[in-house]
């Protein structure tokens, strides 16, 4: 699965429209380009792609309110509204010991409705289960990792990451069983984009060729 996929067409539907630039920023506020591979390069080429693949619309080039040169301008499109609920749905189930699709479907999680969230995310503690079921057949976690020499400590990892990452999602669950958050069908959604011309405190600075298209 595609981090940089779910992570531009969810930051293109959240602004509705959108240039690059702003996809950049938006990612960048999220600190999507510490935790995933949301560099410059590869957002600004998954546009393009997405555009091709008929998931984005690249709107005419629209003057630039800062004065610059004129940029293409995204929307998502039905077909991509629906690979984006695709994209998010598989993440928020999925473990494969991998934190950045993981971290950018919880970022979407409120797109959803609650019940649907909820669900998804007990059927990710079954998987969950079900995948340190199948590396304790080979591994007992009582006996210690010694029995099998340093190369059990990588399976104490992964143990343990997964006994973590369980723990975590229930303790999420039973926050939004008591409510937390506004989900889809409840109301105005939180929506961390940030507006044209707005200061983000956490954008890297680096210029790249396609800031200005």
């Amino acid at each position: 699965m595609s981090t940089i996929r779910l992570l531009v067409l969810g930051a293109v539907r959240q602004h509705g429209r959108a240039h690059g630039y702003q996809v950049r920023n938006d990612l960048e506020y999220w600190g999507a380009h510490e935790w995933s591979n949301a560099k410059p390069g590869s957002i600004y080429h998954a546009l393009k792609q997405l555009a091709k693949q008929g998931l984005l619309h690249a709107h005419e080039t629209a003057p630039s309110t800062a004065g610059g040169p004129p940029r293409t301008e995204y929307e998502i499109t039905d077909r991509g509204g629906e690979e984006f609920f695709r994209l998010l749905r598989e993440a928020l189930v999925a473990y494969d010991q991998k934190t950045d699709i993981q971290s950018a479907a919880v970022g979407f999680l409120v797109e959803l409705e609650r019940a649907e969230a909820l669900e998804l995310l007990r059927e990710r503690i079954r998987r969950i289960g079900a995948w340190r079921a199948a590396v304790t057949e080979h591994y007992v976690p009582e006996d210690g990792p010694g029995r099998l020499g340093h190369i059990g400590e990588i399976m104490n990892l992964w143990v343990h990451t997964a006994d973590s990452d369980a723990a975590w999602t229930q303790g999420l669950i039973d926050r939004l069983e008591a409510g937390a958050y506004t989900f889809a069908g409840e109301g105005e959604t939180f929506v961390g984009v940030l507006a044209e011309g707005q200061e983000n405190p956490y954008a890297t600075g680096e210029r790249h060729p396609g800031d200005d298209r």
